[in-house]
């Protein structure tokens, strides 16, 4: 498998100043240790594994964006304390260990914010932190026996305690003692000076050289002049006998109290090291993420198809950004930000000559394609567009700039033929080779052939090649060979200048005349050299000129376009807003109204409830009318006055439909019309019935109609005049309607049929039977679950026609059938 650390050629590194860039990235570190790591920053060759150090990238930048930063804070001497630490038996100093316990709580600090993070999932970093040591009793008992000025404190132990206790009553005596001295009229005339000071670890008195025995005591030494003395008096000797000892216990128990301190982290030596791990890894992303986000920068997509594509790419050692952080200042007359570029080359494409006016950003251009790529196999975020794509290389190479060499006895052009020669032995694809005014520096003529022959060779063998050049004879190969492409950095045909816009398909120009006189050269210099130039070559000049004109034309051409494009993309977007906002508006219309529709059709069933309720109430009545004149054997209840009662319910029913909202068409005619006066022999329709017929005889407000045979006596209003139309479906949603019957009216077969559809068929085959004077008639259900029997039986039980419900006989079908006997 091959290694992701397989080693490019170093020499690109500082060509392409990649080594500053790392220092750019290794400002952003937080601590001595990420600094470190960043310092040896290399690109990867593995494909894989640049992915994933892409990924780490993004999701640094993404943790960032969403939480400010990680808390990671390192002291400057953190080496030389970890250094400290790893010698047994060595106590680290006060102020050390505060630091360090400093620096321990930041990177728990740093696990906790990775768990609680927003903007999450951010899997690499929980990766990092997953396991982290704590450090929460070795920091704390840190900070309660070293306070903050870096002192032990006095209850650091029990024995220091004493130990200090007793120090300072001897030095409060020892000073009452020596002050006696100061203040005695026997003694303070013998003293250069009314003060007390140290001497050698002692505390003495200045006596002048001259009282030298009259206070009896140790000299200590004397001043420059020798006319002091530094006298220790006998009476204080032993008191200062006592303090001297007493610090000497004290920087035992302090050293004591400082080797347990700093045990207690070398005892965890496991842990530590993982600690310092994942402060240097949180440390070593965060930093090509601040990067990433100082420079603006994309994560490319890893090219499989070998096309190299950097859209907008920029410099990032001209940027401001990155110029402030190492220091640098910007060449005068530079832009204050780099031109953005496209570097671009696409299967089968593997070489591209760039042309173009001197200082109009070949080199550059250059630099940025090779920079960029080695940035990106680093795991940086490169400063580009989305979308920019790029292959792993396994080596860069690149020639740049003057390669002479006195001292190596190396001529400009020998040195580019000896890094020509390096690039082709250390050669291993995939790779990529930039190469700076190629076959320069010897014979016009021989070099571009060289020039020429070198792509070719590299293209061949399948680098990536790009190269720069002002000779014509490349040019044209760039122009006019398939796989190789050519593009030349655009100036402004007014002044010249150079506008840093590199334009695909032109062989461009070199402008050496007119950039020279831009620069300030004598004008009778420029004359002369054009008068020089061979007819050839001015025509050749002319041409590419016109070509450029040609070229600025069709480019001002497509600019238009793309503006008139991008006018009709934005109104297009406005018609399709526009669209929606109306489809939303005739939802919401629509569902206004089926809101409306709902409320009326509820109201409409409620009353229609009365309407049926009223019927039932009436029928019931109508039923003991009945049952009176059959005691009293008065005339029966006729099939009209039964009619009647059915054709009031219709006309509610109507009135009822009426009040709904019709269809927004009309129906293209009436199903009935009234016509003129009903009379003997007049063709009806019996609207209560919905049958024809025609009036035999008129009683009063009745009529008898004769229909299907049958002859019934019904109101008039319940009659309209019969229309020679062909009846259409009624305006109104609610109608009631009595069909012709289609089979036997003694018997009805309901087997298959849901409840609500067998009852609706049972009552209109009930009406059918009673205009047809059926008596009897067998509702045929079938057994199954019994539901749909029930149903009929208790649609039977209830109605005011039906005399007797009954299951059929055992031979007649059983409990599979019910049978409704019809009244009179």
């Amino acid at each position: 498998m091959t290694s992701a650390f397989t080693p490019m050629h170093t020499g690109a590194f500082t060509t392409l100043e990649f080594d500053r860039v790392v220092d750019a990235v290794t400002s952003f570190a937080l601590t001595p240790l990420g600094a470190e790591k960043l310092a040896h920053l290399r690109p990867l060759t593995d494909a894989r594994s640049v992915q994933t150090a892409l990924a780490h990238t993004t999701e640094g930048v993404r943790f960032l964006a969403a939480n400010g930063g990680f808390p990671l804070e390192a002291p400057d001497d953190l080496d030389a304390i970890l250094a400290s630490l790893a010698i047994e038996a060595q106590p680290l100093e006060p102020a050390q260990l505060l630091r360090l316990a400093h620096f321990l709580g930041s990177v728990e600090r740093v696990c906790q914010s990775v768990a609680t993070a927003s903007g999450g999932p951010f899997p690499a970093l929980s990766a990092i932190v997953n396991g982290c040591a704590t450090w929460g009793r070795e920091c704390g008992d840190v900070r309660k026996k070293v306070d903050a000025s870096g002192e032990v404190a006095d209850d650091a132990s029990p024995v220091l305690k004493t130990i200090r206790s007793r120090a300072q009553k001897q030095r409060s005596r020892l000073r009452g003692n020596l002050e006696s001295y100061l203040r005695g009229r026997d003694t303070a005339r013998y003293l250069q000076e009314q003060v007390v000071t140290e001497r050698n670890g002692r505390f003495v008195l200045i006596v002048r050289s001259e009282h030298r025995t009259a206070i009896p005591g140790i000299v200590h030494g004397s001043s420059a002049s020798g006319a002091s003395l530094f006298l220790e008096p006998l009476s204080t000797v032993d008191i200062n006998n006592e303090i001297v000892a007493l610090e000497e216990q004290e920087r035992d128990e302090v050293r004591r109290v400082l080797l347990a301190l700093s045990t207690a982290f070398r005892r965890r030596a496991v842990d530590l090291h993982r600690t310092l791990t994942v402060a240097t890894e949180i440390d070593v992303l965060q930093a090509r993420a601040g990067f990433a986000s100082a420079v603006d920068g994309v994560e490319p997509r890893i090219a499989t198809d070998h096309t190299l594509e950097l859209h907008d790419a920029r410099h990032p050692l001209l940027m401001t950004s990155v110029t402030s952080r190492l220091g640098t200042q910007p060449r005068d007359g530079a832009p204050v930000e780099p031109v953005p570029v496209d570097i671009v080359m696409s299967a089968p494409t593997r070489a591209l000559i760039i042309t173009g006016p001197n200082t109009g950003g070949k080199t550059v251009a250059l630099k940025t394609a090779g920079l960029l790529a080695l940035m990106a196999q680093a795991g940086l975020h490169i400063p580009a567009a989305p979308g920019s794509r790029i292959p792993v290389f396994r080596s860069v190479f690149a020639d740049i700039g003057d390669e002479q060499s006195i001292a190596a006895n190396l001529s400009t052009f020998s040195g580019h033929v000896t890094n020509i020669v390096e690039m082709d032995r250390r050669l291993s694809l995939p790779a990529l080779i930039l190469l700076d005014e190629v076959g320069a520096g010897t014979d016009p003529v021989e070099g571009a052939a060289l020039g020429r022959a070198i792509v070719e060779h590299f293209q061949q063998r399948g680098a990536h090649v790009i190269a720069t050049t002002h000779d014509d004879v490349l040019k044209a190969y760039g122009a006019t060979t398939e796989g190789v492409a050519c593009a030349a950095f655009g100036f402004d045909p007014q002044t010249f200048a150079p506008t840093y816009r590199l334009v695909y398909g032109s062989a461009g120009r070199s402008l050496a005349l007119e950039i020279a006189g831009r620069l300030g050269l004598d004008p009778q210099i420029i004359e002369t050299a054009t008068a020089l130039r061979s007819a050839r070559e001015a025509q050749l000049a002319d041409h590419l000129a016109q070509i450029d004109e040609d070229r600025r034309q069709l480019d001002e051409l497509r600019g238009r376009l793309d503006q008139r494009q991008a006018k009709l993309a934005e109104r297009d977007t406005r018609l399709r807003k526009r669209e929606t906002m109306l489809e939303h508006r005739e939802q919401a219309g629509r569902k206004g109204l089926e809101q409306s529709l709902d409320t009326r059709l509820r109201t409409a069933r409620e009353e229609i409830d009365e309407v049926v309720d009223s019927l039932r109430q009436r029928a019931a009545t109508l039923e003991r009318d009945a049952a009176g004149r059959a005691v009293n054997r008065e005339p029966a209840l006729s099939t009209g006055e039964s009619g009647a009662l059915r054709g009031e319910a219709r006309t509610a029913l109507k009135a009822i439909a009426r009040g709904l909202p019709t269809p927004a068409t009309p129906p293209s005619s009436s199903a009935y019309g009234t016509g003129p006066q009903i009379g003997v022999g007049t063709r009806v329709v019996v609207t209560s019935l919905g049958v024809e017929g025609t009036v035999r005889s008129v009683h009063g407000r009745e009529a008898e109609v004769e229909a299907r045979g049958k002859r019934v006596r019904v109101p008039l209003e319940s009659l309209e005049a019969a229309a020679p139309l062909t009846p259409t479906k009624p305006q109104s949603h609610v109608s009631i309607q009595v069909e012709a019957p289609t089979g036997p009216l003694d018997e009805l077969n309901l087997i298959g049929c849901r409840v609500d559809e067998a009852l609706s068929r049972a009552e209109k085959h009930l009406d059918q039977a009673l205009i047809g004077d059926q008596r009897v008639v067998r509702f045929i259900h079938g057994h199954g679950t019994g539901q749909l029997r029930r149903a009929i039986a208790g649609f039977l039980d209830a109605h005011p026609q039906v005399q007797r419900v009954s299951p059929a006989a055992p031979e007649e079908g059983g409990s599979g059938v019910t049978i409704a006997e019809l009244k009179e």
